[in-house]
């Protein structure tokens, strides 16, 4: 049907174009508008044979062009058909702006066409003969206002075709011809001969490797082709996937070298053994530098196309990760719990970061909507900004979109692998740790612009007894009665990310659930009833974007009653609220007198865990509330200031009281300022460099649990990408 539409339309255009080259050249002034309507038909021939095994066109087609009485096309006409015996017309349909209509499906048999333009008289035209099989192609000059019929049937012999038929009226006919169709297959009329494409044309066998010429008109200023080489990322690059290994099929390296730097004064308590001999004081030095350079390769073998919207056929993906780290303390018991190895330490570690397959299942129509399957050790986030789970591990994921991908899901489940303590990278061992994962994502949910996302998190920690690489005990936590324990954990949330309007907004909310079958700092098994709220708010002006957020994890009021109602996440990296450039997401604050921490390095949850990556979730922690205000100033296009305070309290203190045996601590923990910069010289990911300051000056609450002095950071890290 859609050739059969396209021939008849290109049919109704080549007259309509002819018709208007005819009236220029009788009269270039202004045409004359006719007393009558003056119709123009053109009718197919049936085909005699048929394409085998392929059924006859029982139905036939009427289509045309309605013209003024100018010449132009008429938009907007009202075109019915009557077929006696009915009376009524069918509801038609109405001419485009160009003045074409299409009529489908109509069954054979002798028609009234009724013709009605915008506030005008219909127009009637009887004995219209449609046969099956055939398109019915009509021009029709409307008259001047006042005449209502058209007298004179339509042509329909053979002998009358091409020839003018005077009207009793005046007005007059012009049969063009009848076009063959046969079942939507439109035969169209023998094409001219033409030269061959090779007088005409230059063939291109392969479009991924057209040649460049080499042009150098200015020898001091850039060229505008460039050819490329292997080792340059930023024009044709085979290992770049700019261009197919062979056929379909791509591949890209990537090499990511990354150094770190942190030097950092927290609060560190005199191991037994101190480093300087007749110290006496309980909070030791705190200062700390930490440096890390890791070396990351990523070979990705892909088949289907470079274009962002296709999905491709299949995947394969494997990444190594190389890391060098050393430490350096001013205080025993911090790099190892035997005070003999003395302040430092120097690890190195390889890890397999991502290892899987991919394979396209079934596409869901022509606009790139699909089903794909992974399996492997792979990267995965489940929300907008790592509130919950972020990292790569083993696992199988079913994901796609629908609607023109503006509904994208993922079902997975994932068997963890124990971290390398120092350098946070995948080992090979398991770790018994199993989660499964669904979540929906909506594009333009309520407002354009806007994306919602809704997630279910199911999460089994087995119970099991487990050291560091660097001696101390993470599983199960060093505090209370030690037994190895169950976590199940489940998570319900609701996550949105976007913008509405001017104003841009991420919220996030989470329930959990679940039950803990002992908890340490209870002493009993535990249900876990806990939430986590977040939000931010931020409007761009010009070269600046003002941020306001807020985060609440709610805390345990009550640690051995039964029920764990402090917040804690999977294995969370949140990018919020200063993220990576704030003192307390970044820096990890050991709890003093035991075995855990107050928070985890890359967190702002309090939640008392002995490791983030290595330790177990817990909910029987006090919580945290934070306010943040931010700016980010883009200077330059190459240079990006970042600035933030956030305001920090518990949100319950009865844990910390329960856990250190101290009275009266207060709520206030104190304010995070930072301010960072980030450098990209060639305005790409290649080269950036990133650095900044972060101070926490303590509050009360703080101060009663550690120190009254300000806690420092001063970072930085060069990242290259090839």
């Amino acid at each position: 049907m859609r050739k059969r539409i396209a021939s008849g339309l290109a049919a109704v255009w080549i007259l309509a174009a002819s018709t208007h080259l005819f009236a220029w050249q009788q009269n270039s002034i202004q045409p004359q508008p006719p007393s009558q309507p003056d119709i123009r038909t053109q009718r197919s021939q049936p085909l005699a044979t048929h394409i085998p095994q392929q059924s006859a066109d029982t139905d036939g087609v009427l289509q045309g062009l309605v013209l003024n009485d100018y010449d132009q096309p008429m938009p907007d006409v009202l075109v019915q058909m009557i077929h006696p015996p009915n009376t009524v017309a069918q509801p038609g349909t109405r001419t485009a702006g160009d003045g074409i209509f299409r009529l489908l499906h109509l069954p054979p048999g002798r028609y009234t066409l009724l013709l009605t333009p915008p506030h005008g008289q219909t127009f009637r035209q009887s004995s219209v003969r449609i046969e099956a099989g055939q398109v019915f192609s009509v021009q029709i000059r409307l008259p001047s206002p006042g005449a209502q019929t058209l007298p004179a049937p339509l042509p329909q012999q053979p002998a009358d075709l091409n020839q003018p038929i005077d009207l009793s009226h005046g007005g007059s006919l012009l049969a063009i011809s009848r076009r063959p169709d046969a079942n939507g297959a439109v035969v169209a009329p023998a094409a001219p001969s033409l030269a061959p494409d090779s007088s005409v044309f230059q063939a291109m066998p392969d479009r991924w490797d057209a040649q460049m010429p080499d042009y150098h008109r200015y020898a001091a200023m850039e060229v505008p082709y460039v050819l490329g080489h292997w080792y340059d990322p930023f024009n044709r690059n085979r290992l770049k996937a700019d261009k197919p290994l062979f056929g379909r099929t791509f591949f890209n390296f990537t090499g990511i070298a990354l150094t770190a730097l942190d030097g950092r004064r927290l609060p560190v308590p005199s191991d037994i053994s101190t480093a300087r001999p007749g110290e006496y004081g309980f909070f030791g030095r705190g200062g700390q530098f930490f440096t890390a350079t890791t070396l990351l390769t990523t070979l990705d073998l892909f088949h289907g196309d470079t274009t962002a919207f296709r999905p491709v056929d299949w995947r394969i993906r494997v990444s190594t990760a190389a890391n060098l780290n050393y430490l350096a303390a001013r205080e025993n018991g911090v790099v190892y719990p035997d005070v003999r190895p003395g302040t430092t330490r120097f690890d190195e570690w390889v890890g397999l970061q991502q290892a899987f397959g991919e394979v396209k299942l079934h596409d869901f129509g022509p606009n790139y909507d699909f089903m794909s399957l992974r399996v492997g050790i792979q990267q995965f986030v489940s929300d907008f900004r790592g509130f919950i789970f972020a990292d790569e591990q083993p696992g199988v994921r079913l994901f796609g979109t629908l609607r023109s991908n503006r509904f994208q899901w993922n079902l997975a489940a994932f068997d963890f692998l124990e971290k390398n303590t120092n350098s946070g990278l995948n080992t090979f061992h398991r770790r018994g740790r199993d989660l499964a994962v669904a979540n929906l994502y909506i594009q333009d949910f309520l407002a354009k612009g806007y994306t919602t996302q809704f997630s279910y998190h199911f999460l089994r920690d087995n119970a099991s007894t487990h050291y560091d690489d660097n001696g101390f005990l993470v599983r199960p936590a060093p505090i209370g009665n030690p037994i190895p324990h169950r976590i199940d954990s489940e998570y319900f949330g609701w996550t949105g990310d976007g913008h509405i309007g001017r104003i841009n907004l991420t919220h996030a909310f989470y329930q959990a659930f679940g039950t803990d079958n002992y908890n340490q700092i209870a002493g009993r098994p535990n249900s876990i009833n806990a939430q986590l709220a977040a939000f931010e708010l931020s409007r761009d002006h010009n070269w600046l974007r003002f941020r306001i957020s807020g985060l609440y994890a709610s805390g345990d009021d009550q640690p051995r009653d039964g029920v764990s109602r402090g917040f804690s996440s999977i294995v969370d990296a949140e990018s919020f609220a200063g993220g990576e450039f704030s003192f307390f997401n970044r820096e990890s604050i050991r709890l003093t007198g035991t075995g855990v921490a107050l928070n985890a390095a890359d967190s702002f949850l309090p939640d008392l865990r002995s490791s983030k990556d290595e330790g177990q979730s817990n909910f029987n922690n006090p919580g945290l509330y934070l306010y943040n205000a931010g700016m980010d100033a883009k200077l330059l296009p190459t240079l990006k200031l970042v600035a933030n305070v956030n305001f920090l309290q518990f949100a319950r203190t009865q844990p910390l009281i329960f856990l250190l045996q101290q009275n009266g601590i207060q709520r206030t923990i104190g304010t995070d300022s930072s301010l960072g910069a980030i450098y990209r010289p060639l305005l790409s990911d290649n080269i950036v460099l990133l650095g900044g300051v972060a101070v926490l000056a303590p509050g009360r609450g703080f101060q009663e649990i550690y120190t009254a002095q300000t806690l420092v950071s001063v970072f930085g890290t060069i990242r290259f990408q090839f």
